[in-house]
Parts: structure tokens; sequence; C-alpha cells
């Protein structure tokens, strides 16, 4: 045995591990930088403390548990609900050489004996396992022996009863938490309602966890609804004029599904159906297709996307209305993971609310029942709004939106007209005060309608409404008119929903005094079919676009799907499409400018680089390098308006307060044990937050100049080439220093 010796006086402090997170993010998954709160989460995480990630679909989750997996010893195991979303993370992991796998019923038993022993021996970093196996007590105790150092629960809202997708079986996870006492716990999840998040923290018995909530805030979706007339008809309008995007179209049924395919492929569409009711070995047929991208349209159920992690969906259509805000949230964010700008339509029919009413009234559980009536109701309201798409999203979420017009929706592009709504309106309103004044309590907006329409049901019987002067004088107009009526008239102000888990409906003060004064009420028109040259016009958004070589571009997806399929992957396992299009941008003719591109590690560079090079010099021949304007990284953060010091968490508000008490970023690091670098993440994120910090703490005025040079001369390269250039002088720290510094002086 060989023995190493070392003089003490000398000895070189040990890293920790946050300090090695930007070069394994650079290396193992190609990127420079980290998106909003990624690094925050990880070292909390790291730090051995519990902690709830809500972070919005192509935010970069699963990499906040993936990174520190690198660092830490022992296995990180994470709970995954669907096979396909486990295969699918595997084999991007694996492409990025990391030792990854997942343990499920599509094994056979000798591959399953082969991942078994690799996890016995220590061989694996990270395991991906169902809630269901996962608890089952001989299976928990086998785990207990593998040295687990971190558990991810990814989907968490499955755990609870409010959130939109919940799975008993999440339930249980309980009994893990105990089995690994001391093991931190990480859950994570796009859809999470504050009500969510608490019943998160309760049902894991997390313990006093760091709560991180990104902006949901999509700004490369553009959200449009029209009238539904003809949906199939809409459908493949709106595809054909789509060139070679991929897209999910969500139908209610499993009928409509195969349906809507049909239609496609017959206009010339490649599609395919993926429902419940297929066989399994179809399902899984079609939706492999789908995401090695030989078909260009799925047309699906509900049952169909959570383990899709397909990043260049360009575009997602409901053919029905969702069931609830949140289902459409998820659903249409399965749109533009890579960042790039792509289409959620919605296609609106009242029709369709009355259809849901009735399945809803077959719901034997009545607090079951009236829930799903309150979520339909909110997700009809999002549809009716003539406010901004994304305003209401993100309100629905607890999140304000203060930067005005959006640009990203059809209400912002293209306001509906205004209407005289004064009559009817007068109509509504006086029920709503009448109702309330007979029976001293306040009802639901379609028990309004009822009233006004004349129905016959039980409750207006029961509580003698039919007596009141307002009783059936809204006869001349269909019943979901005056519930869309409603709607219009709370979005104005004139009715508002009342606190409660089943909101009832009130008439404000406005409300009071439109009927006092005979006011006149103008409202915007409903929403209408669009054109069919509206319907295939190409989005008007370009947030987070990459201009590019096109024609390269296409090249470089045709090298993509032969290295995939010979690898048996989907295209995107080797590269993204935001990847090709900065490669087909930057024009990498070496290794050292193959990693600079967005997306490139060092493992792929290996496995890929040549063939990719090879073709990019092969085109170079023939044709001219194009000049393209400045443009931010794919992976680079959505504008977001300041917060406030209170949003900040414990630890960077420690780290700014002596800051301010006039240490240095490396004597704060010294005295709190922790990396400069992450003393250097807190003070860029109390600068986005607002607080104003002199650029003098961090650089020299003629630093300053020198660093503005640079970026000014390797404009829309990433940092790694503005270090490059300033000879590594200057940290990347004090770089996206100067970044959020230049950020907060424009707002």
């Amino acid at each position: 045995m060989t023995t190493t010796t070392t003089t003490p006086t000398k000895m070189t402090p040990t890293p920790s591990p946050t300090s090695r997170l930007p070069l394994l993010l650079k290396q193992v998954f190609g990127y420079d930088e980290f998106r909003p709160l990624q690094r925050e989460i990880m070292e909390v995480s790291l730090a051995g403390r519990d902690a709830v990630a809500i972070l919005p679909t192509g935010a970069g989750k699963s990499l906040c548990y993936q990174l520190p997996a690198l660092v830490r010893d022992g296995l990180t195991v994470v709970v995954s609900p669907l096979i396909a979303l486990m295969k699918d993370q595997v084999d991007q992991l694996q492409a990025a050489g990391v030792a990854a796998t997942a343990l499920n019923s599509s094994l056979e038993d000798g591959e399953a004996r082969r991942r078994l022993a690799d996890l016995e021996n220590g061989r694996t970093k990270i395991l991906f396992v169902a809630p269901e196996r996962l608890v089952m007590p001989d299976f928990l105790a086998r785990v207990a022996r593998w040295n687990v150092s971190a558990l991810a629960v990814d989907e968490a809202h499955c755990i609870s009863e409010w959130g939109h997708d919940f799975r008993p079986e999440y339930r249980r996870l309980l009994s893990v938490r105990q089995a690994l006492p001391g093991v931190p716990t990480l859950a994570l999840t796009a859809t999470a309602t504050p009500r969510v998040r608490e019943d998160i923290v309760s049902q894991l018995r997390l313990d006093e966890p760091e709560v991180f909530v990104a902006s949901f805030n999509r700004p490369n979706l553009m959200y449009r609804v029209v009238a539904k007339d003809g949906a199939a008809a809409q459908v493949v309008e709106f595809v054909r004029g789509r060139n070679d995007d991929s897209g999910i179209v969500y139908c209610q049924s499993r009928k409509s599904t195969e349906a809507m395919a049909a239609a496609l492929s017959k206009a010339g569409v490649s599609a395919l159906a993926y429902h419940a009711g297929l066989e399994a070995e179809t399902r899984a047929r079609n939706q492999d297709a789908f995401l090695r991208d030989e078909v260009r349209v799925v047309c699906a159920t509900v049952a169909f996307g959570m383990g899709i992690n397909k990043p260049n969906v360009r575009f997602v259509i409901h053919a029905d209305l969702p069931k609830n805000v949140e289902g459409y949230y998820q659903e249409t964010g399965r749109a533009g993971r890579d960042g790039l700008p792509s289409e959620c339509l919605l296609l609106y029919s009242r029709g369709d609310v009355a259809k849901y009413v009735g399945f809803i009234n077959e719901i034997e559980d009545e607090d079951a029942r009236r829930v799903s009536r309150a979520q339909l109701d909110r997700m009809a309201g999002f549809a009716d709004s003539a406010k901004c798409r994304r305003v209401e999203l993100l309100g629905y979420f607890g999140e304000t939106w203060e930067a005005g017009r959006c640009d990203g929706c059809d209400n912002c592009l293209e306001p509906r007209e205004s209407y005289d709504a004064t009559l009817d309106s007068q109509k509504l309103l006086s029920c709503v005060l009448r109702i309330a004044q007979k029976s001293g309590f306040g009802v639901g907006l379609q028990h309004v309608a009822d009233v006004l329409a004349g129905a016959d049901t039980e409750k207006i019987r029961r509580w003698f409404h039919t007596e009141l002067t307002t009783y059936g004088i809204g006869k001349d107009r269909p019943r979901a008119a005056w519930v869309s009526l409603g709607r219009q008239l709370v979005q104005s102000g004139h009715l508002a929903l009342g606190e409660g888990q089943f909101p009832t409906i009130e008439i404000t003060e406005l409300g009071l005094d439109a009927l006092r004064q005979r006011a006149p009420i103008m409202l915007v028109k409903p929403v209408v079919k669009a054109s069919d040259d509206e319907a295939a016009a190409k989005p008007s958004l370009k947030a987070g676009a990459v201009e590019c070589d096109e024609e390269l571009f296409t090249r470089l997806r045709g090298v993509r799907k032969t290295l995939a399929d010979a690898r048996g992957v989907p295209p995107y396992v080797v590269f993204s499409d935001a990847t090709l299009r900065y490669m087909a941008r930057l024009y990498p003719t070496s290794d050292a400018e193959m990693l600079r591109v967005p997306g490139v590690g060092e493992k792929k560079l290996a496995d890929f680089g040549r063939e990719f090079l090879a073709e990019i010099a092969s085109w170079l021949e023939s044709h001219p390098r194009m000049a393209f304007a400045q443009v931010a990284p794919a992976s680079a953060a959505p504008a977001r308006k300041p917060r406030t010091d209170g949003a900040l968490n414990e630890t960077t508000r420690e780290t700014l307060a002596m800051f301010r008490a006039g240490r240095s970023i490396d004597e704060i690091a010294a005295e709190r044990g922790l990396a400069t670098t992450t003393i250097e993440s807190h003070l860029i994120a109390a600068i986005e937050s607002g607080e104003e910090l002199p650029r003098s703490r961090f650089m020299s005025d003629d630093m300053a100049r020198e660093v503005e040079a640079a970026f000014a001369a390797e404009r829309g390269m990433g940092l790694k080439a503005i270090h490059e250039r300033l000879e590594g002088r200057v940290s990347y720290g004090v770089l996206r220093v100067h970044l959020a510094l230049a950020a907060q002086a424009k707002r």
C-alpha cells in the first residue's frame, strides 16, 4: 500500500460541494449560468435541509436534484410517477455521462438484476422509482442499505387532494421519509397553488422547509383563445400552417382523439392518437414515434404528457375546454420547454361548459361536485376573459403581473371590441341583489343564471326564488350567455366573488351605483372564431427566439436524427433544438468553440461533436457565414419585476447585511464557511430583488470599463467567452454581478 504524506502547514482546503456546481454545470450539462432559483435550491439541499421548489415547466426543475447528486456521496432517489418520464430522464442523463438508472415494471428480469447489482455496489448516483414500488416494505428496506443521501419527490402536487392530479399512492411517501431519517427531501412541481404547497409540506412532514416559488410566467408562450366552430377543420388549418413543427392536440374523449388524428392524417399531416383505451404496446409505439420526430402531432386525452420531456413541442392545442386552470397550465407548459417561441391555442365553446356540467352533476359526493364545479367556472372564466391571458394565469397562482401589455396573448395583441351591455347587465345585477335581499345569503353564478332563465330547479323551489321579480326575465337568452355575462361583470368590478372554497356572487358598490344611476355599462364582445388566415398565422411572439441559419439548422437536425436512431433514443437526447440553433448561429469549427454552445457538455462533445463539426465545416465550404443581431441565451432568465426584501431567503439576507456592513466577498465567505461563488450568487439575488449595491464594491472604474468593452466585443456569446477575453482576471460571479447591475439600471 502506498502512503502519501502532506505538510500540515500547507494543506489545501477541501472545496465545498456548492463550489463545484458551476464547473459541473458546464462540464456535464453544457451551460454557463444557472436559471433563476436553481442555485439557491441546490445550496439549501446540499446543506441538508428540506425544500419545496415550485418552478414552471421548462425552468430546470430536474437539474435541482441532478447536479447536487454529482457532488454528493451516496445515492439520490427520485420519486417519479411514470415509466416514460423515468426512461426519458435516464436516457438524457446517461447521454451526459451521469450514472443514472430506473427500476420499474417494464424491465426484464435480467436487466432488473443488473441494475440492482449496480445499486448494491454503489455504482449508481441517481435512481428513479415509482411511488408504488418505493413504499413496498421489502424494497424500502433494501433502499435503506444503499447509502441514500437525498430524496427528490417529482410532480409533488400529486400528493395533495387539492391538486389537479391527485394520486393516493403519493400519500404513502411519508413512510419513505421515516425509513430514511436525516435524509434531506426536495419536493418539486410546476403547478401548485398556495393551498397545495401547504399540503405538500404537511403530507411529507417536511422539517421547516425553505419554499422557493419562481415566476409562473412562460415568456416564450403565446396564448390564444378562439371560438370553436368545427374543431377538426380549425385544428387542420392551424397545423398545416406550421411547416414541420411538432405539437400536441388535447381532446376530451378517446373517440375524439382518434377522429382528430384521422382528420389530420387525411389532410397530409402525420398524426397518431394516444389514450388510455389503447393497448399498452400501441400507446408506447405511438408515443415513441412522436418523441423520435417520426410523426408531427399526437392527438391525446390528458392521459398523455406528464411523462413527456420533448423540448421542441412548438404548439399545444386544446380542442375541448380543460376542466381546470391547473390542468390547462400544465398541459400548455409542454410547449416550448427549450425556451423557443411556441403557441397555445384553446378552442372555446359554451357547449363544452354545459357538457362538463352534466358530467359534474353525476358526481355523488357533494363536496367533490362543488369543487369540480368551482374549478370549471374558473376555467370558463379564463376563456371568457378579455383581460391579458398572462395576468389571468399568473393571478390564479397568486402572482402579480405589473409589466402592462404582455404582447404574448390574443387579448393584448388583438383587443376585442366593446359593446353596450347596460340592459342585460342591469337585469343580472338586479337579480343578484333581489336574491340576497330575499334569502339573506349569497348564491353561485350558475344559480343566478337559472333564476334569470326561469329554470325549475330544486333549489329555486326550496328558496322560493320563483317569487322574485327577476325570475324568468332572461328567458330570451341562453342560460350560458347569462353565466358568461356574469363573469364579465366580475372582471369589470360590478360583481365580486365572495371568499371561501365555494365562492358566491356578490354585488359591489360599483354595481349598486350602476343600478341606482342607470349608468351605461360597456363590456367587450365574447370570444369569436378566428379567420382561417388568423388561425394559421405565425405567432407575433419573439421572446426567446434564436435567429440562425435556417438551412444549416435543418441539416443539423438530420445529423441529430441519424445519431439518435443509432442509439435508440429520441433526437432531443442528443441535443435540443435550441442547442442546434446556436450551432447554426455561431458556426463552431473546433472543440473549444463547440463547448461555447449552450447545451454542449464535455461528454456530449466527445460522443457527438465530431459529426456536427464536420457538417458545419462542410456547410461553410459552399455557404457564407450569416450575421445575426444580439440575442440572450436560451437559458437566460425572463425579465422579472423587482422583488421586495421579503422575497429573499434567510441566508441571502444574512450575506446582504454583512456586505452592507463593509465586509468583502472573501471575508463573508470565510466567516460563513461558504464558497465565494455562493456569496456572489446571494448578492446577485439581492440586486435582482431591487437592492441597490454600488458597482465600486465589486470592481474598479477601470475594470468596469474593461468588462463593458469585453461584453461589447463578444456580443451574443456566453460568459465563457467574456471570461477568456479578460484572461480570467474577473470571476464568473463578478461578470454575473455586472449583468445584474446593468439590468437593474434599465428598470
